[in-house]
């Protein structure tokens, strides 16, 4: 039972030793946390907040060797950082890193704090970050508290009521603090995680391979492990049409940056937006054009279509063939412009959609005259 785990000083032993005997023996190989080197801890945690392990490695490798130290990644302009994480998301995770690579070098000696309260000081570094990068890079001893490890401890104590809530989410923070093998908690905590990625999964978790399940409630007492946690009710995502320009001016393509602050910040995007009732695609775009950047375009033939789920809603982006008319361009409301050939398009960072579209063109035979290309 739960409380006798909790309060039984022979079983919590008897779990932390089995639980970490399973990982020392099954963990995966990662480069950022078998290389024991703190800055590739911190950037891997960042990027993992938000990404699989899976998914991200590339990335990691990619931003590794083009920033090997914390000092070539604060000397580096936001823009170069944020080609670099290109395909990753949820930019504001670079932004925040790059802030906190400036202060680190400029403010603390060049160095990564080694203690909780000096890492979740940092921008972009949360309760859950500073715990896994204190633990993991200086084994302090901080319980984590991600996904995985929340699944792991509701079926474990048969936490019924949705993690989410504050009170719970404090009651599974308590759990792990009693549970902590002090001394091991970067080896403890990368446990807990492992077990709840390739175990204690979401869907059909592998409860007969489980090195811990004979202390599980959720296996012992109920039907289904897997009804635990309580999902979230969730509202249906809302869904926008949105127009883009590949606005041409002779040879020439223009381009916009986002505004740094808000969602997709500091990237470079075919300008346009969301379509308002009433109006077609072509009208829309026109008229954000006109408010984005305060020229005239003329709007010619739609050249493909993506469809892009973000996190709180979904777009489809329709991206149009147009020609410059008439008027100056003005950051009116984006960061910046610049015309730009459209070769030069690998040297920007753009959303996911926008790149989608750059690479649906250049596969499209009837649009290798738009990128300076022949057949």
């Amino acid at each position: 039972m739960s409380r006798r785990l909790l309060d039984d000083q022979d079983a919590l032993s008897a779990f932390r030793a089995r639980l970490l005997a399973w990982y020392r023996q099954n963990k995966r190989q990662t480069s950022w946390r078998d290389s024991g080197n703190p800055y590739h801890v911190w950037i891997s945690e960042v990027m993992l907040q938000q990404t699989r392990v899976d998914q991200m490695a590339p990335y990691f490798e990619r931003f590794i060797r083009a920033f090997p130290t914390l000092q070539s990644l604060a000397a580096a302009s936001e823009d170069q950082v944020l080609k670099v994480w290109e395909g990753l998301g949820y930019y504001a995770r670079a932004r925040n890193m790059h802030e906190a690579a400036k202060r680190m070098a400029f403010e603390l000696g060049g160095r990564i704090p080694d203690t909780y309260q000096g890492l979740i000081e940092l921008p972009g570094v949360g309760q859950y970050t500073a715990a896994a990068i204190s633990s993991i890079a200086f084994d302090r001893d901080h319980p984590v508290l991600d996904g995985n490890v929340t699944r792991v401890l509701c079926r474990l104590l048969r936490i019924e009521e949705e993690p989410t809530r504050a009170q719970v989410k404090a009651r599974l923070i308590a759990a792990g603090e009693a549970l902590l093998a002090r001394g091991e908690a970067g080896d403890f905590n990368q446990a807990m995680m492992e077990l709840g990625a390739r175990v204690c999964t979401p869907q059909s978790p592998f409860c007969p391979t489980c090195p811990v399940g004979g202390w599980c409630r959720a296996r012992a007492e109920l039907d289904d492990p897997a009804s635990l946690p309580r999902k979230v009710s969730r509202k249906q995502k809302p869904h926008y049409q949105v127009a883009a320009g590949l606005i041409r001016k002779g040879d020439e393509l223009l381009i916009a940056q986002r505004p740094a602050e808000g969602m997709l910040g500091g990237l470079w995007e075919f300008p346009g937006g969301k379509q308002e009732p009433g109006e077609s695609l072509p009208e829309c775009l026109v008229r954000e054009i006109r408010e984005e950047l305060g020229i005239e375009i003329e709007v010619g033939a739609r050249l493909t279509s993506v469809d892009h789920a973000y996190s709180h809603f979904s777009i489809t982006l329709h991206a149009f063939a147009a020609r410059y008319v008439c008027g100056t361009p003005e950051a009116l409301g984006c960061a910046a412009w610049r015309w730009i050939a459209p070769e030069a398009l690998d040297d920007f960072a753009l959303p996911r959609a926008d790149r989608l579209i750059v690479e649906f063109m250049r596969e499209c035979a009837q649009q290798m005259e738009l990128f300076g290309e022949k057949k």
